[in-house]
């Protein structure tokens, strides 16, 4: 008996369109952010109240538009993406209604259905203006599991084939928390939530893996799921390298792209963590596939690992033995399923077949793994990819979480502390950071480097080698005493995560236009200057007893929020000039000097806030001290040069230049490459004496190498080098090495006083005392 009345099956294949040239030209409305219409010139006024506005003048008519509603542009948005995803029979309006019963009231209004092959999906979108916390969607979710049966068989008999049915719930601004209500009613129906995240992630693979993306798809769908029950049977050979076995055997890649799942790190994956592929880049999968359509072959082969449940378990009957092996020969059955074997190397080859001529015809060898265990894969991925291309530094921050956490090693314990942390503030709803951060192969606007960097630097975790702490050990979250590191590591990532996310939080709450322009917080430079400036606080309120090492995060806060309300406020009110002069800083070091001005900003106030790199960092930028110790160094490299070449030439009279021929040679190719940047520069040819090309380090050798010498000095009333260089810098005079090393040091802050103007490199006080000593001891005062 049918399930459907004569006239529902009109209305509903009425609603469906699959006609090509039809689903391009909605393709391209739906695509647009404005609804577009021709309209008579005497409504014009009707039309502008509402708010179209005219954007072209006809004879006759004119052309309007308006936004579209957030509602509809989130619809539209995975209309579109469906429709990429090689989707060609789609439902059309917002009125489109399935049946899931025999009365006449028995159907919902569906936003979307979908059909391509074996799968159909059911739609819901759920939108918000602004990003909020979901609310309770029971009610529907209740009603869908008894409706969820009607529309299986209503569309069974529409579309006339038991393909796959899968109800999805899509939301856009709306955060579903993890073990929520919501969530765990979805999954009671084996329903699937297409968070933002998903839909980034789908993007993605379109736009790197083009036709290979629905079988992606379709495998992040129905991971585990039956095509049928007929299991795809190969004759294969059984092996075992340590303690892992394997098989060996070949597949046509139509066949293994069906079964194949790759584990990208993306949010999309999570709960199939530790993931660990990198996207392709679509470039390199188009010329894969040309390469394989003109005749071209992969001999390597592509490793897999079957994750085998009870339901999807390998069956492999071995056919023959022999003596001279430990091989089995015999027949693999592998469970023809969505996504049970997971690609561990060999993506770019398996998908440079899905848009190929011969992915049906062809056979690819396989080296299959099985039920390895998740860091196992994550080793293997490593090992064979170390000699590749680069794993991006998002990829591997994200990895060494699972890498690292359960190491022999402090140090990258602590790495995988501080991956766990950052991943935390991304992926929590609670989160303002939430889905802010890129995560694995997903870009969004902050790189994971910087937090890394910034948790390093601020004091909020210790440092460490492989078998010691190093540094921050008093004034870190994380207890170095405590030898459960397991317990230790979740402590620390608790206190430290929830702290971030308070301060981050307050920004958004406090400072809205701060928090929504990438300028000083929401940043790559800010975020390494605003972590490490939160933890230069917490360091200082520890130090002067207002907090603890084990206060609550927030008792922890609650004592910061003073700073970092004054240094949100001074940011957020900056005169043009300033803003725009710390905003020009790039670079390497662009992130520590927004630290220090975010930490002099605090220190105009709370003046009793000056942690030491902000001394330092405030005499270095006076340009008194800096005038005084410039004066200093080059009254000091004068008198050097000058002694010098008066001691050699009275030490060798002519053959002075001969005793030091080998540093002359040097001075005279810096004379000459000198000459020719003047040259190239400014068009002029200077004569450039070679003495005038001394380094420091040139002294130093002569120095050393005719330290005691002394024949014909006295009559000249000079001194040999012994007497006129040997300088105390507080470790005494007792042998030439000692007594002259302080040319070395003396070397190593040239750089820092020679280039007048520069703020790049200047002193510090510590710096210029000892340059003072220097002049002083030399007797040029």
């Amino acid at each position: 008996m049918s399930f459907l009345k004569q006239y529902q099956i009109e209305q509903i294949e009425k609603g469906l369109i699959h006609d090509d040239s039809q689903l391009k030209k909605i393709y391209r409305e739906k695509k647009a952010p404005y609804d577009t219409q021709d309209i008579s010139i005497s409504v014009k006024e009707n039309y502008l109240k509402e708010g179209w506005e005219v954007i072209k003048e006809l004879k006759q008519k004119l052309r309007i538009q308006k936004q579209k509603s957030h509602d509809r542009k989130f619809e539209d948005e995975i209309w579109c993406q469906f429709y990429e995803l090689g989707f060609r029979h789609l439902s059309y309006g917002r009125d489109f209604r399935l049946p899931f019963g025999k009365g006449e009231k028995d159907d919902k209004q569906i936003d979307i259905l979908a059909i391509r092959d074996e799968a159909i999906f059911i739609i819901e979108c759920k939108s918000s203006q602004q990003p909020n916390r979901a609310k309770s969607y029971k009610e529907d979710i209740d009603a869908l599991k008894f409706r969820l049966d009607g529309f299986k068989k209503a569309l069974y008999e529409i579309i006339g084939r038991q393909s796959k049915v899968k109800y999805i719930l899509a939301t856009k601004n709306l955060r579903l928390e993890s073990g929520s209500s919501n969530s765990n009613h979805l999954k009671e129906t084996n329903s699937y939530h297409y968070s933002e995240n998903t839909f980034q992630y789908v993007n993605n693979l379109i736009k790197n893996y083009k036709n290979a993306a629905y079988y992606q798809f379709l495998g992040l769908m129905f991971k585990g799921i039956k095509i049928n029950n007929n299991p795809i049977e190969i004759p294969a050979v059984k092996g075992a390298m340590g303690c892992e076995q394997y098989y060996m055997f070949s597949i046509e890649p139509e066949k293994l792209l069906k079964i194949g799942f790759i584990l990208h790190r993306a949010k999309a994956n999570m709960e199939e963590f530790p993931s660990y592929q990198r996207l392709l880049q679509p470039n390199r999968l188009k010329g894969i596939t040309k390469f394989i359509d003109d005749g071209g072959y992969f001999p390597n082969a592509i490793i897999i690992n079957f994750q085998s449940t009870k339901n999807t378990r390998l069956i492999f009957e071995p056919s023959s033995s022999s003596d001279d092996t430990k091989a089995k020969h015999g027949l693999l059955k592998i469970p023809n399923a969505y996504a049970i074997a997971y690609i561990m190397d060999g993506q770019h080859r398996l998908y440079g077949y899905a848009g190929s001529n011969y992915k049906e015809n062809n056979t690819i060898p396989i080296v299959a793994f099985d039920n390895l265990k998740p860091k196992k894969q994550l080793e293997i991925f490593m090992d064979i990819n170390q000699n590749q291309k680069a794993v991006s530094a998002d990829l591997k921050g994200d990895l060494e979480e699972d890498l690292y956490w359960d190491s022999e090693r402090i140090d990258f314990r602590l790495k995988a502390l501080k991956s766990s942390i950052i991943k935390t503030l991304s992926n929590n709803d609670k989160s303002s950071l939430w889905g802010k951060i890129s995560i694995g192969e997903e870009r969004t606007k902050l790189q994971f480097k910087p937090f890394t960097n910034a948790l390093r630097d601020s004091g909020l975790l210790p440092k460490a080698t492989s078998n010691k702490y190093t540094e921050h050990t008093d004034y870190c979250l994380y207890d170095t005493c405590n030898h459960n590191h397991q317990e230790e590591m979740e402590k620390a990532k608790k206190a430290i995560s929830s702290l971030l996310m308070l301060c981050y939080n307050f920004v958004e709450q406090e400072y809205p236009n701060m928090f929504d322009k990438p300028e000083f917080i929401i940043s790559n430079r800010g975020t390494y200057a605003f972590i490490t400036c939160i933890g230069s606080l917490n360091q200082f309120l520890i130090k002067t007893k207002k907090l603890e090492k084990n206060s609550t995060s927030q008792d922890r806060f609650d004592k910061l929020e003073m700073y970092l309300n004054h240094l949100l406020s001074e940011l957020n009110n900056l005169d043009d000039n300033e803003k725009n002069s710390q905003l020009a800083l790039l670079g390497a070091g662009a992130d520590t000097k927004w630290l220090r001005f975010f930490q002099s900003i605090i220190n105009n106030k709370y003046q009793d806030f000056e942690p030491d790199e902000l001394i330092d960092w405030k005499e270095r930028q006076d340009d008194e001290l800096q005038e005084t110790g410039r004066r200093y160094g080059i009254a000091i490299e004068k008198y050097m040069k000058n002694k010098i070449i008066e001691t050699l030439k009275v030490l060798y009279g002519d053959g002075w230049e001969l005793e030091i021929n080998s540093i002359k040679r040097a001075c005279l190719d810096r004379a000459e490459k000198e000459r020719e940047r003047i040259y190239k520069e400014q068009k002029k040819n200077e004569r450039i004496e070679w003495t005038e090309m001394f380094f420091i380090s040139d002294y130093k050798t002569i120095v050393s190498n005719h330290w005691s010498k002394s024949e014909g000095l006295k009559e000249k009333k000079l001194e040999p080098f012994q007497k006129i260089f040997a300088i105390d810098t507080g470790d005494g005079i007792g042998n030439k090495n000692s007594a002259s090393k302080w040319i070395s040091q003396f070397n190593s802050y040239r750089n820092l006083w020679a280039h007048e103007g520069t703020k790049e490199k200047r002193l510090n006080k510590e710096e210029v005392y000892f340059l003072e000593s220097i002049h002083t001891q030399l007797k040029l005062s």
